[in-house]
């Protein structure tokens, strides 16, 4: 039998030359992987993406959307997504927040107990009658059936503030040359804070669509107003500031403070007179603390 020759030559060791080679090509492939990193952290390089598009704060010439459709989120053919209005104050938009169905379950639920608007009695807490406001409204309690819950919940879910935070919701009509008059949605007394605090955000939604004015405007937001797609179909009115025009369905969260939680004066705002028309829409209030119904 013939054995088989085993040889004593070794595996051959790589050179020194390979070596060194080799060593400086991953050195030089780690550093540039971290000047990489550090150029993207100072923004100085950029990957391009899906979110190349967004607008810069206060740049009101490329309105940001961002568009996420899930099943069940269709109204009339259409998805839900949000858009970016404005971040001083920081305001968005929900295009198809609420369905027709829901809109007009508000509207005929409010209808028999609407009565003149009032406003809040900075002294007393109390509501009080006003040129300021010349819609007529009426409160829904929190939590008053099925429908009403669905939607506080939904509203919970998209600002991330729990439903026991915010206050009942109000529907409001307005009709030919009805206004409410820029205000603040936040409280600048002590009095009205005591039940559940600070008003720090307000869900607006849009019932029905208007055919002429009743925009909500925001006149010290920050931006070029004149830039927005729907600056040709605004009223004079709306065209004084940064405005939204209604739209069934539609639902406008902004914000009454500061991310650092002071007040934010640019959130002043106000709903123009409708022109043409009718104008329901709901509000909803939120509190920083348990708002005690």
């Amino acid at each position: 039998m013939v054995k088989a020759r085993q040889s004593r030559i070794g595996p051959r060791k790589p050179s020194s030359r390979a070596a060194s080679s080799w060593t400086l090509t991953l050195t030089l492939l780690v550093t540039c992987s971290f000047l990489i990193l550090i150029l993207l952290a100072l923004r100085i390089f950029s990957i391009p993406n899906d979110h190349s598009g967004l607008s810069k704060p206060n740049d009101l010439n490329n309105i940001a959307r961002n568009t996420h459709i899930t099943e069940g989120d269709l109204h009339d053919g259409e998805g839900r997504w949000v858009e970016i209005v404005s971040w001083e104050p920081r305001a968005f938009l929900y295009h198809h927040f609420l369905t027709k169905e829901e809109c007009e379950y508000l509207i005929n639920t409010a209808k028999p107990n609407m009565h003149k608007s009032t406003v809040v009695d900075s002294e007393t807490g109390k509501s009080k009658d006003s040129r300021v406001r010349t819609s007529s409204g009426t409160f829904l309690a929190r939590g008053r059936d099925q429908v009403v819950r669905n939607i506080e919940k939904r509203i919970a879910d998209f600002t991330f503030i729990p439903v026991e935070n915010g206050e009942g919701l109000q529907v409001l009509h307005y009709e030919v040359g009805q206004k409410y008059e820029p205000h603040f949605d936040y409280f600048m007394d002590a009095f009205n804070t005591k039940n559940g605090g600070q008003r720090i955000a307000t869900m607006l939604m849009y019932l029905s669509d208007v055919e002429e004015g009743g925009e909500t405007v925001f006149p010290d937001a920050k931006g070029n107003f004149s830039s927005v797609p729907w600056w040709n179909e605004l009223s004079e009115c709306g065209k004084k500031g940064l405005s939204i025009k209604p739209k069934m369905g539609d639902a406008l969260l902004f914000w009454s403070v500061k991310p650092d939680a002071t007040l934010d004066p640019s959130s002043l705002h106000g709903g123009c007179p409708v022109i043409k028309g009718n104008k329901w829409s709901c509000t909803k209030w939120m509190r920083v603390n348990e708002y005690k119904i």
